[in-house]
């Protein structure tokens, strides 16, 4: 009995300490280790549970709703193998600064290493990529505020300074069932800990200064908004960017191509423009101001390399996040301090200027021609210019990665919608994507999902969460049935290998799959049957899957073709000597 009330106190009052800190949802994959924390997590009132099967679906739909409330999440699993599980959506957790609280069940000590059933090494097994990690003690008697620290603490490292998961491990022995009739559980007979308080780090009014004195020397800067989801960033961004007179190239997760605030000096088609070696060297900055991770675009990736100027990244975290091997000048702290604290020192009234018209200019060539009304044949481009027009607001918009985060970052041309887009672009692999919007969508927001067949086929099991819990989810999966971001690439270049091992038809037919979990299957191959399919998707409680087959071989001309039109407008459309 002495044990059943040590293991009840202690997990009843770790998991109080976590809803205190500010966790709402956990994620449990069922096991008999532990049992404990499952048990005590359903049955706490503080705390929304969702059980998953698939302990790897289970981790990706925990990112999900963690992006999508910003907010840290709770994940439960058995010991053994189930943990090695979460290690995909925990290296992504990791490079995307998502605050994930892995609780991983264990064999007690006396157990580790002996030949136990079910038992493996979990000591560290995440490696580098947590934020924290401790191997708890086993409940013992008047260790509920031991129970407490840890639990605190694991919200605090998972949510401070810097984002990201952290992995508590904790060994129970048996028996395993809590008593939730006991007195002196939950928050009786230990008060929570408060959360510690810390204020993000700002550049001293002198480095402002400093600062701003070598941009007013310049005349032709550029600010580049990459992937990020703090939307007070779009007016501290556009607002120095007016008052700077400069061109803001914003990457489709910035959060500023979508939203009713000024986007004037917003470039959407950068993207389309930067891919012209000669357009290229027609914009030649003085200096550049980076927000955030790296932009999803190649072209800006072969623009910097190839550029001499100065470059200001501001992250939010000390970290080093330029590929590009620029010689940049990092400043550490939040970036919407640092935008208002900056325009502070410029004009009010704004500035205008010949760099910036230019830059305008030649982006409403851009989007002319990239908007040009395709013919009766599905092309991926304009499948992703129509959603984009048809997406709700108030919504979510979870794009997966390789091809369909590349269109969506041509084609997307903004919305007065508000509409969060999202993607997995961390670890950027194809795994966990149906699971992750899943997760966003199971947080209320109508959520449409964009993918390719094979990231789809990779990460089928995540519908079963939108089936469990009748999860309204539209999906659009690309088919162009096979890898279609390799056809850009020199592999292309020898057939003998290329299906095999880089175009890997995946040859499905997903009705089957989509029936199985309880959607709604349409296979489109008109913009007539595209539109329909959406417009009753909307309308739909469920989840849809639209399934709008493409051919890879006319992408690619489709593709080519659109970048070479607007080479030639920018080129002879205008002197672009500025």
């Amino acid at each position: 009995m002495e044990h059943v009330e040590s293991l009840t106190k202690y997990v009843t009052h770790f998991a109080d300490q976590l809803a205190f800190s500010g966790v709402e949802d956990v994620v449990i994959s069922p096991g008999s280790r532990s049992t404990p924390l499952a048990m005590t997590m359903a049955e706490y009132e503080g705390l929304r549970h969702w059980v998953h099967l698939d302990e790897r679906s289970a981790a990706f739909f925990a990112l999900g709703i963690a992006k999508s409330k910003q907010k840290p999440v709770a994940l439960v699993c058995t010991s053994g193998t189930a943990a090695a599980n979460y290690y995909p959506a925990v290296v992504e957790a990791y490079y995307s600064r998502v605050p994930l609280i892995v609780l991983t069940a264990d064999r007690p000590h006396e157990l580790r290493e002996v030949g136990a059933p079910q038992a493996i090494n979990q000591i560290k097994m995440f490696g580098e990529y947590v934020l924290w990690y401790q191997d708890l003690a086993l409940p013992e008697p008047n260790m509920h505020l031991y129970a407490r620290r840890q639990a605190a603490r694991a919200v605090e490292e998972a949510t401070g300074e810097r984002l990201g998961p952290v992995h508590l491990n904790l060994p129970f022995r048996e028996p395993l069932i809590p008593d939730f009739q006991l007195d002196g559980l939950w928050r009786e007979g230990a008060k929570p800990i408060p959360r510690s308080i810390a204020s993000g780090a700002v550049p001293s009014h002198e480095q402002m200064d400093e600062l701003v004195s070598e941009w007013k020397q310049k005349e032709k800067g550029v600010i580049v908004v990459g992937p990020q989801v703090d939307e007070n960033l779009r007016e501290a961004a556009t607002q120095l960017a007016h008052r700077l007179g400069v061109p803001i190239l914003a990457d489709p997760l910035s959060q500023l191509r979508a939203g009713v605030h000024d986007k004037r000096n917003v470039i959407e088609n950068y993207d389309a423009l930067l891919k012209s070696e000669l357009v290229r060297e027609q914009l030649l900055p003085d200096y550049i101001i980076r927000f955030g991770a790296m932009p999803v675009s190649k072209a800006y990736l072969k623009w910097v390399r190839d550029l001499d100027v100065d470059h200001y990244i501001v992250d939010a975290e000390k970290s080093y996040r330029e590929p590009a091997g620029v010689a940049a000048q990092f400043v550490w702290g939040d970036p919407v301090s640092f935008c208002e604290r900056a325009a502070s020192l410029l004009a009010d009234e704004g500035k205008e200027s010949e760099w910036l018209g230019h830059w305008q200019q030649i982006n409403r060539m851009a989007k002319n021609l990239m908007l040009t009304e395709p013919d009766e044949d599905l092309n991926e481009g304009h499948a992703v210019v129509y959603l984009s027009e048809t997406l709700p607001h108030d919504s979510s918009f979870f794009v997966g990665n390789s091809m369909p985060i590349r269109d969506v970052d041509s084609f997307f041309m903004g919305t007065p919608k508000d509409v969060q887009v999202m993607a997995n672009r961390g670890a950027n692999g194809i795994d966990g994507v149906v699971s992750t919007a899943i997760g966003v969508a199971a947080t209320g927001r109508r959520t449409t999902l964009l993918l390719g067949d094979v990231s789809f086929f990779h990460d089928l099991n995540g519908l079963w969460m939108a089936k469990q819990h009748r999860i309204p989810l539209t999906i659009v999966c690309i088919n162009n049935d096979g890898g279609g971001i390799f056809s850009y690439l020199p592999q292309v270049q020898h057939p003998d290998h290329f299906e095999q091992l880089f175009g890997t038809p995946v040859g499905i037919d997903f009705s089957k799959a989509v029936e199985m979990y309880g959607g709604i299957h349409s296979r489109v191959t008109s913009w007539s049957g595209y539109k329909e399919a959406l417009r009753k998707s909307y309308e739909s409680s469920g989840f849809t899957v639209i399934e709008v087959v493409t051919n890879r071989e006319d992408h690619v001309a489709f593709h080519k073709s659109k970048w070479k039109s607007i080479e030639e407008a920018v080129l002879h459309g205008r002197d672009t000597d500025v």
